[in-house]
């Protein structure tokens, strides 16, 4: 393969990719706002447009893999690092793989954020069941077939009006 060619393709992907985390950043911080808001709607359009970013950075992903292994280096960052040393002398293309792990960690960040807000209220939740259920208290341990023991046989009657 042409050096100029591998620079030519390695480009295009950091150029997709960084427009990709760019996109997924945008729509983890408006999945926060849904999360806050408790816009369940929303925030079940928000995930299929997640999801379908991760699907992007994952072929990217996968296209990357592939310039490697055409170039006979491993598929990983030590590879990526001779692909570049080959192929940009530059390092104009250095620079923008950096910018991207960057990237990267801001949507981490993001990710962290709205996982642990999801992990406070399902555990918030799942104490407010326990109380109407009558497991407040008890220990939460599974039995072998998977089923919480020490489960009390009547939880109490709710009456809505």
């Amino acid at each position: 393969m042409d050096p100029v060619v591998c620079r030519d393709t390695l480009d295009k992907l950091i150029a997709e990719e960084s427009s990709t985390l760019d996109q997924l950043h945008q729509l983890l911080e408006r999945e926060h706002e849904y999360l806050v808001a408790n816009d369940v709607d929303a925030l079940e359009r928000a995930g299929h447009a997640r999801q379908n970013c991760i699907g992007t950075l994952m072929r990217i992903e996968d296209e990357r893999k592939a310039l490697c292994r055409a170039l006979n280096v491993p598929a990983d960052n030590h590879g990526l690092d001779r692909i570049l040393a080959w192929c940009d002398p530059n390092k104009q293309l250095r620079v923008r793989w950096k910018d991207l792990g960057e990237r990267a960690d801001r949507c981490r960040t993001a990710n962290d954020r709205n996982g642990a807000l999801v992990t406070a209220r399902m555990s918030r939740t799942q104490g407010l069941l326990d109380i109407v259920t009558g497991r407040a208290g008890q220990p939460k341990t599974y039995g072998r077939q998977g089923a919480f023991q020490n489960q009390p046989r009547a939880g109490r009657v709710i009456v809505s009006v």
